[in-house]
């Protein structure tokens, strides 16, 4: 009787190895070719990585990289292009320029809200132009025509009181051509008479406009004290 039990778990266990699947033979994974085979295929993707960093970091986002390819292959297979090189930069200018309004709005809007206050006090005055200066001495000398050189020492600062700029702390005037400097400079050169010392408030638009001028933010409004010197006139 104990042999028959014997066989019996013995027939069993070979039933359950043999229903067992077999183990297959490890299989060594096989390494991806590598797509930089030559010195062409790592040009070729180094330009594309500089291009697309380059305006990525211009804030141009959301991309058809489809389209920048078939643009590509249109221009090495020597294929009919969808756009001429005149639309195509005039669409990047339009882009860069939507982005550069985008980036510049606060200051812009900081600059509006601070003009239309600062309006309202009597001592200040307001050209056409949307200039805004104020007499902190009035001199006795002549004024500049657009032709003429100046000679002054200013400092200017932003909204927030941060100085960009200050010919006293560099000891040295500056001496410019009236058209030569932003328009809100060339314009209110003109009203001042030599030995005066004005203040001007420079509206975006009449100042760096909305491009980053470092250390000043694009869409900036400026603040002027400008102490006329001397006027060396055209002859």
């Amino acid at each position: 009787m104990k042999k028959l039990i014997f066989f019996t778990c013995l027939l069993i266990t070979c039933d359950l190895v043999l229903a067992q699947p077999a183990k297959k033979p490890a299989v060594k994974p096989v390494a991806p070719k590598p797509l930089l085979k030559n010195l062409n295929d790592s040009v070729s993707y180094a330009i594309g990585l500089s291009v697309a960093n380059f305006y990525k970091q211009q804030g141009v986002n959301n991309m058809s990289t489809s389209l920048i390819a078939k643009a590509i292959n249109d221009v090495y297979g020597k294929k009919p292009t969808l756009m001429n090189d005149q639309a195509a930069n005039a669409c990047m200018n339009k882009l860069m320029m939507q982005i550069q309004e985008d980036k510049a709005k606060p200051a812009v809007e900081a600059g509006k809200v601070f003009l239309e206050n600062n309006k309202k006090r009597p001592e200040v005055k307001t050209t056409p132009s949307g200039l805004q200066y104020e007499v902190i001495r009035e001199g006795t000398g002549i004024k500049p025509a657009a032709a003429d050189t100046f000679v002054c020492n200013y400092r200017g600062t932003l909204l927030n009181g941060t100085e960009f700029d200050d010919s006293y702390k560099r000891g040295q005037p500056l001496i410019l051509p009236v058209t030569s400097v932003i328009r809100g400079w060339t314009e209110g050169l003109q009203l001042m008479t030599v030995g005066s010392k004005y203040k001007f408030y420079i509206p975006y638009d009449l100042g760096y406009g909305l491009f980053e001028n470092p250390p000043i933010p694009g869409g900036s409004t400026l603040i002027f004290e400008v102490e006329l010197l001397d006027v060396k006139k055209h002859q």
